[in-house]
C-alpha cells in the first residue's frame, strides 16, 4: 500500500507472530454471518501498531483516528464535483470578500462520552494547535449551532482544507492538554461513527458509537490489523481473513476470481521521489542542486517503471501536480501535462555539464572532486516501491548518476522523511479533495508547510523542505480569490516554478487499488455511485464508507 498519510509502523520482523495473535480463532469470511464478526481491514499499519489516537500526531496516530473517531465538519469527495456532505457541519457561507466564514452545525450532537457537541467545540478546535490558521483573527460561537470565523485574508480557495481537513475535538478534554504533540490520547472521545473498544500492538478494534448522530452503524465492529507486507495482506485476502485493503497487487484476478472480493483502481495519487531540496533549511547532498534533480528527472524511464514495478496499472504523473483530466482547466502549460515517459540521458548530461559536473573514469558525474552519490530509500514490504527504486537506480546509472536504492523499516522511513534527514525518498502524495490543486500547492510546496531539517512540519507536509518566494506569493494570491482567471495565472506561475525546481520528481500516478468483500458486506461504492474513494487508508472517506456498509444476511 502506498499513501503518504496512512502508512506507519515496522518491518517484517514480527509479521507471523502478529498475524497469529490478530487472526487466531477468526473464522474465514463467509463461514459465518458477517454480522457476527468484525469487518477486518488493513489501513497500512505495520506491527507493532502505536497506541496513539491523537489527531494532531499525523505521523504516528492510528488511521482510524481520522474520520471514524474524530471528524471534520464536512466530507469532500475527491472523485466528485458534488457539494460536500455535512458531517458535524450543516451549512457554510463566506461574506463577499471571503474573510468571514459562517458555519452552521447540526443540532443535538453528542460526543461519544455523552457530552453535548456545540459550536463552542468547533470554535475551540479551529484555534487549537496545528489547526490554527495564522490568518485567523477570531472564531466565535454566538449560539449553540453557529460559528463565525474571521480571517485577515480571503479564504475562498481554502474551503476544503478548513472544512474538510480540520479535526473537531471536544473542548472539555483538549482544553486541559497543553503539550498536544506528545499526547497519545489512548482513550479517545470523538464524534465519529466508532469508538475504541480494544487495542494491542497487532490490531485494534472499534465498536459502533451508539451516540453517533445517524445512529450506530450496521457494521458493529471494525478491526484494523497490522500487516507487514503487501504479500501478507494479499495472502490473507485470498484465505478470507481480510475484508478490505488498499494496496498494489500485480495480478488482481488472483484475488477476485473467487467472487468474494471486488476491486477498483483509481489512478489519482502521484508517486514521487521526494528530495530534501533546500540547503538553507539544512538539507545536505547533491540533490540540493536543481541541476541534479532536473537530470535525474530526465534519466528515469517511467514507462519501464510503470510496466515492471506497477504491472502496467499506474498512470502518467504530471509535474504540474494537477490531477488530469479532472483539473484540466487549471493547467497553465500543456507541456506540463505529463512527465517524460522515456529517458533522455543526453539531455540529462547537458544539464549536468552546464552546471559544472564532469564524468569520472567510471562514467559517473561529480563536481570539484566530489561524486554525485545519492541515497534513495523506501519501506520494507512496499514491493512496488522497492522495485521502482531499484529501476530508478539502474536507470540513473545509465545517465551517469549514482543512486543507491535501499529499504528501511517503516518507522525509520517516516522518522527520516518527517525530520528531513534524507536525500531521496520514494513517497506518495495524496490528491486534493476537490477539483482544484490549491491544497497540493499549499500543503506540499509552500514555505509555511515545511520546517528546518531536524524538525517536523506542523502546518502541512512539505517534507521536501522546499522554499520559493514566487511560489509562496502565488499560493497566497490563489487562496484569496474566486476569480478563475486570477487563479489560473497564479497556478501557472506555481507550475512553472515547481516543474523547474522539482523538489518532488514525479514517477507515476499511483495505482490506487482497493479490494473489498462484497460477499459478506454490501453498500460499497460502485462505478455508478462513487460516493467516496474506496481506499481504507484515506481519512474521512473510509469512515463514510463504513457508515454505508451492512452485513449480508445469510
Amino acid at each position: 500500500m502506498h499513501d503518504n498519510r496512512w502508512r506507519k509502523a515496522l518491518p517484517l520482523v514480527a509479521g507471523a507472530a502478529a498475524l497469529a495473535i490478530t487472526l487466531g480463532g477468526c473464522a474465514p469470511a463467509g463461514s459465518t454471518s458477517a454480522g457476527d464478526r468484525p469487518l477486518r481491514m488493513w489501513s497500512g499499519s505495520m506491527t507493532p501498531i502505536t497506541n496513539n489516537f491523537n489527531p494532531f500526531a499525523v505521523d504516528t496516530a492510528t488511521h482510524m483516528t481520522y474520520g471514524a473517531i474524530y471528524e471534520p465538519l464536512f466530507f469532500f469527495n475527491q472523485l466528485s464535483a458534488d457539494a460536500p456532505v455535512g458531517l458535524i457541519g450543516d451549512s457554510y457561507e463566506f461574506n463577499e470578500d471571503g474573510t468571514v466564514l459562517t458555519i452552521k452545525i447540526k443540532p443535538d450532537l453528542k460526543w461519544s462520552d455523552d457530552k453535548d457537541l456545540t459550536s463552542e467545540d468547533v470554535a475551540f478546535s479551529l484555534g487549537y494547535a496545528s489547526n490554527l490558521d495564522p490568518d485567523m483573527v477570531s472564531a466565535e460561537a454566538p449560539d449553540a449551532t453557529t460559528v463565525v470565523v474571521t480571517y485577515s485574508t480571503p479564504k475562498f480557495t481554502a474551503t476544503s482544507m478548513i472544512l474538510g481537513s480540520t479535526w473537531i475535538i471536544p473542548k472539555h478534554i483538549w482544553s486541559d492538554i497543553t503539550d498536544y504533540m506528545t499526547e497519545t490520547n489512548t482513550d479517545p472521545v470523538g464524534s465519529g461513527p466508532y469508538t475504541l473498544k480494544s487495542f494491542t500492538d497487532a490490531a485494534y478494534t472499534l465498536e459502533a458509537n451508539p451516540l453517533f448522530r445517524e445512529g450506530a452503524p450496521d457494521v458493529k465492529e471494525v478491526q484494523d490489523i497490522g500487516i507487514d507486507s503487501n504479500q501478507s495482506a494479499e495472502d490473507l485476502l485470498k484465505t478470507g481473513k481480510l475484508d478490505w485493503v488498499g494496496q498494489f497487487i500485480a495480478n488482481p484476478d488472483g484475488v477476485t476470481s473467487n467472487g468474494r472480493i471486488s476491486t477498483m483502481n483509481q489512478q489519482q495519487d502521484p508517486t514521487v521521489i521526494t528530495t530534501c531540496s533546500d540547503v538553507s533549511l539544512g538539507c545536505e547532498g547533491a540533490q540540493t542542486d536543481p541541476a541534479v534533480r532536473q537530470a535525474l528527472n530526465l534519466a528515469i524511464d517511467r514507462s519501464a517503471i510503470t510496466s515492471k514495478a506497477f504491472a502496467g496499472l499506474a498512470g502518467e504523473a504530471s509535474p504540474s501536480f494537477a490531477l488530469l483530466p479532472r483539473d484540466k482547466k487549471w493547467l497553465g502549460d500543456p507541456e506540463l501535462a505529463t512527465s517524460p515517459q522515456k529517458p533522455d540521458a543526453a539531455s540529462a548530461a547537458e544539464i549536468l555539464e552546464a552546471a559544472g559536473y564532469t564524468k569520472d573514469s567510471d562514467g559517473f558525474y561529480g563536481k570539484d572532486g566530489t561524486p554525485i552519490e545519492l541515497d534513495l530509500f523506501s519501506p520494507d514490504g512496499w514491493t512496488d516501491y522497492n522495485d521502482a527504486a531499484k529501476l530508478i537506480s539502474s536507470q540513473a546509472a545509465k545517465a551517469g548518476i549514482r543512486v543507491t536504492a535501499r529499504t528501511v523499516s517503516e518507522t525509520e522511513y517516516w522518522s527520516q522523511v518527517a525530520n528531513g534527514q534524507f536525500q531521496l525518498a520514494l513517497y506518495g502524495l495524496t490528491q486534493s479533495l476537490v477539483a482544484d490543486p490549491f491544497s497540493n500547492y499549499d500543503q506540499y510546496f509552500a514555505t509555511p508547510a515545511t520546517a528546518k531539517v531536524g524538525e517536523t512540519p506542523t502546518k502541512g507536509q512539505n517534507y521536501a523542505r522546499y522554499s520559493n518566494a514566487t511560489v509562496d506569493a502565488a499560493v497566497l494570491q490563489a487562496g484569496s480569490t474566486l476569480d478563475e482567471a486570477t487563479k489560473q495565472q497564479a497556478y501557472a506561475t506555481i507550475q512553472t516554478e515547481i516543474a523547474k525546481d522539482l523538489p518532488y520528481i514525479p514517477v507515476v500516478l499511483n495505482a490506487s487499488q482497493s479490494f473489498f468483500n462484497t460477499a459478506d458486506f454490501t453498500g460499497w461504492p460502485t462505478e455508478s455511485d462513487m460516493f467516496a474513494a474506496p481506499l481504507p487508508y484515506l481519512s474521512t472517506a473510509s469512515a463514510v464508507i463504513l457508515t454505508h456498509l451492512r452485513p449480508v444476511k445469510k
